[in-house]
């Protein structure tokens, strides 16, 4: 479940975009660059996503109820998802933009003018990107992270358009100002890509990356001993929660509460580690060979004791 403060992260993003968008329409002005238009054409995007973001974050941060059980964590998904295609669509604005260019080339006015105004949103774009990124990866928020690599490919167009317009006031050669506005825009597109396909396989319940699923083996390999092991291990991610079930194998002979305080010291560990993280047990009796119907089914196999 998001932090109820991360919504001020979603809040300045917003203020970025605005301010960011400002700056680049009168540097369009000032220099009649198509490249520079197309930079303002994405500050345009990054705002719908900034709102997105925020709209996502308020609902993802309420707490579970008897339709939710889970929480609404999964909320942020649909922001990143929407950044995505936002990031996809200015990069078909930027091509749609630039192509006419490439046969008729625009004379630049007041090249140098212009490019410091596009340099200064650049880097407005830059800290506010340093900031969600770090925000996200604290967090585990896939919508803060989302708007952190929206903003960045802002970044990398701006860098790349004003390099263009640059080298178009030193040489002369206006078809560049177009070609380099293609080239950003096509790198772009991958970016906007990468977003989708991490929102899809969240939506998906797509299992733990390999370093929680290495710190997760560690746990149970640490619980596991001559007489207990794990099997059935499943994960989900739900943006910033996560979660675990897993069969934990004793022997039939023992109490329910002992087996139960073993679960318990498992869970807790897990915890631990990994704060967070909601982890569910199943106890099922060693020797008794219907156990291990499901014993393949999951992520690490099968977790043996230590002394197998």
């Amino acid at each position: 479940m998001a932090a109820p403060s991360l919504t001020r992260y979603a809040w300045l993003s917003i203020a970025a975009a605005i301010l960011t968008m400002s700056l680049k329409l009168v540097a369009w002005q000032l220099t009649g660059s198509v490249g520079l238009l197309s930079d303002a054409l994405e500050s345009l995007v990054n705002l719908g996503g900034a709102v997105m973001a925020l709209l996502m974050l308020r609902i993802a941060m309420q707490p579970p109820d008897s339709d939710h059980a889970y929480g609404h964590s999964k909320a942020e998904y649909f922001s990143s998802g929407f950044e995505g295609m936002l990031i996809l669509i200015a990069g078909g604005l930027i091509i749609w933009q630039a192509v006419p260019s490439l046969f008729n080339p625009h004379v630049l006015q007041q090249a140098w003018i212009g490019l410091a105004v596009s340099a200064a949103a650049a880097a407005v774009n830059l800290v506010v990107a340093l900031i969600l990124r770090k925000a996200g990866r604290q967090y585990r928020s896939i919508t803060l992270e989302a708007d952190s690599h929206h903003l960045m490919t802002d970044v990398w167009t701006s860098l790349g358009i004003l390099i263009g317009v640059a080298l178009v006031a030193i040489t002369g050669w206006q078809m560049l100002d177009p070609l380099i506005a293609i080239a950003v825009a096509l790198n772009i597109l991958w970016t906007g890509f990468k977003l989708l396909r991490e929102s899809a396989n969240g939506l998906m319940d797509a299992a733990w990356d390999d370093e929680d699923l290495s710190t997760l083996e560690g746990v149970l390999k640490e619980f596991s001993g001559a007489s207990t092991q794990f099997h059935a291990i499943r994960t989900r991610r739900a943006a910033a929660q996560r979660f675990v079930s897993f069969h934990l194998l004793v022997p039939g002979a023992w109490p329910v509460q002992q087996a139960h305080e073993l679960a318990e010291r498992v869970e807790a560990r897990l915890s631990e580690l990994m704060p967070g993280v909601t982890a569910i047990s199943h106890i099922e009796p060693i020797e008794d060979p219907a156990s291990y119907a499901d014993a393949t089914h999951g992520v690490l196999g099968i977790i043996p004791s230590r002394h197998s």
